[in-house]
């Protein structure tokens, strides 16, 4: 993890009770229970106070102990678990991408608005929509016969690299479409205008349905389209021409932590000390903030509890992937002749035994006296309390055995 490795639960262990008792208030009601469970459950992440896995190496002849492996606490918000997640989610996208050529778009929401959305987080996921309506209002109008339908994936993120709140959605979108006759339509190009106009049209639009007859929105929504004549800023300039290069892409925007923890230079138990790279001047900015502050614009990017973050539309909806993948193999065989691309593949995810032996070159589960793999014999989750002994495993063996036994005498008599 880096010299600073562990920096961010401590400052947490440190302070957040104290921070938690006074400036709860700060983030919304319906939130906070959410954001203390989280925080709580990454602060003990790996410790046995969210339960345990025992191994020990029954029968060894030397003085082996137990090995207790700590649950994780599984959280977007933890550093070690939200790589985790991250790997694992852009994995199982190079599986279902489809393999033609997308382009990585962020569609930004300005400064004005932002504090609707840190209200009410879930507004973020009807924004997802909209982005994916902007492609389906292009290609409609491109070719009202045709019915075409693109693909989107769409990923909800919140901070900026200073940690500000600034709600924005990714977007990983196929430079091209399916026609009503199952034919791929490549479209390389998509005017900035189109795409900023549309944008700001959309999110204005949903401003007036979320606050009818309102005269304070209505004088904000035409202050908007006077102060951003030329609509919403949209980037679009990333394309990616392999499906593999758009999951890895879009995945590190998935569960991202707020600040990677080798950005944070210093912490003295009051004073958090950090950098970032200004996106505009390129520079490196070295800021240094109160931890309660800190702790504040960590803690506001923690979404509430089974919010979605990744949103799936068009081609990627449940309703048309399948089918839509189907076609887009075949035509990406007829393309370059490669029969692997008709094949289906699927990777299995990685156990914790692979990570820590790729990792650290160690088998967790390796006794260090016999070398041999050391045995299950408790679990214990904090939750429901002990799960699992070796004992009982031991008991219902040895009952199951007895009953085959006289089953077998049953048998023979009757025989």
């Amino acid at each position: 993890m880096g010299k600073n490795g562990g920096v961010i639960k401590k400052i947490l262990w440190d302070h957040f009770a104290g921070f938690w008792e006074i400036q709860d208030h700060r983030f919304p009601k319906d939130y906070q229970n959410d954001i203390y469970e989280t925080v709580d459950k990454a602060m003990k992440c790996g410790s046995r106070d969210l339960g345990f896995a025992k191994y020990e190496c029954l029968g060894c002849q030397g003085e082996t102990k137990p090995v207790f492996i700590g649950f994780t606490c599984k959280s977007r918000f933890c550093h070690k678990c939200g790589k985790k997640y991250t790997d694992e989610w852009s994995d199982k996208q190079e599986e279902m991408i489809f393999d033609v050529p997308h382009r990585h778009m962020v569609f930004t929401i300005p400064e004005e608005l932002r504090k609707v959305f840190f209200r009410d987080r879930y507004k973020l996921n009807e924004l997802s929509k909209e982005v994916a309506e902007v492609f389906k209002n292009y290609f409609y109008h491109k070719s009202k016969k045709r019915r075409m339908e693109v693909g989107v994936i769409t990923v909800i993120h919140t901070f900026g690299r200073d940690l500000k709140f600034n709600p924005h959605i990714h977007a990983l979108v196929t430079e091209g479409a399916l026609d009503r006759h199952k034919e791929w339509v490549p479209s390389e190009y998509i005017s900035y205008h189109y795409l900023r106009k549309s944008w700001q049209k959309l999110v204005l639009d949903l401003m007036k349905r979320w606050f009818p007859q309102n005269d304070r929105t209505d004088e904000l929504i035409n202050d908007l389209y006077q102060r951003y004549p030329h609509g919403f800023y949209v980037n679009a300039e990333t394309k990616m021409k392999h499906a593999k290069g758009a999951a890895k892409y879009i995945g590190r925007y998935l569960a991202r932590p707020a600040i990677a923890e080798y950005r944070i230079t210093s912490y003295n138990g009051q004073t958090v000390k950090f950098w970032y790279e200004d996106h505009r001047t390129g520079q490196r900015k070295d800021v240094a903030w109160p931890v309660y502050k800190f702790i504040f614009k960590l803690l506001q990017h923690i979404p509430p509890k089974h919010f979605r973050i990744v949103g799936r539309f068009g081609l990627y909806s449940r309703r048309s992937h399948k089918q839509a993948n189907a076609i887009l193999k075949l035509y990406t065989f007829v393309r370059v002749r490669k029969i692997s691309l008709l094949l289906e593949t699927s990777k299995k995810k990685k156990t914790y035994r692979q990570r820590m032996i790729e990792e650290f070159e160690r088998d967790p589960y390796q006794c260090p006296h016999c070398q041999r793999e050391m045995e299950l014999t408790m679990i214990w989750p904090a939750d429901h309390g002990y799960l699992y002994h070796y004992m009982e495993g031991m008991t219902i063996l040895k009952t199951e055995m007895k009953r085959r036994r006289e089953m077998d005498a049953i048998k023979r008599r009757a025989g």
